[in-house]
């Protein structure tokens, strides 16, 4: 049994959730900026940029978003430990896949055939 680091539950402090609502607050202020701006295009949009990057910044200030970050470099970690199959065993192993699904397509239709054959012609005794 190996020895790992344990997860360690954060409780979400009254400075996390206010943390969050305010970023929900700048996200929705964005969307309605947007939406009520009746200036150029280019000031709609850079309030809504605006708005969105700070709603984001906001966030990833927060505990919640510093655990997505964490989340996301030790998922990026993983990915670099995993050992990728070469090209040749790729292809082989695609090959595989095929010929099996073409081996089971002939088994299924043969089955469907002779239970077909089987009932309708057999015990049913209709001729087509």
């Amino acid at each position: 049994m190996s020895t790992s680091n344990p997860q360690v539950e954060t409780v979400s402090t009254g400075a996390d959730k206010a943390k969050l609502a305010v970023a929900v607050l700048l996200a929705v202020g964005g969307v309605v900026a947007y939406y009520l701006i009746k200036q150029a295009d280019w000031i709609r949009w850079i309030a809504l940029i605006v708005l969105l990057m700070a709603a984001l910044a906001t966030f990833f200030t927060a505990e919640p978003g510093k655990q997505l970050v964490a989340f996301g470099r030790d998922s990026w970690r993983e990915v670099q430990k995993v050992v990728w199959p070469s090209r040749k065993e790729a292809l082989q192993m695609t090959g595989y896949v095929f010929a099996f699904v073409v081996v089971m397509a002939l088994f299924l239709w043969l089955t469907d055939k002779t239970l077909e054959w089987v009932l309708y012609d057999l015990i049913l005794g209709w001729k087509r």
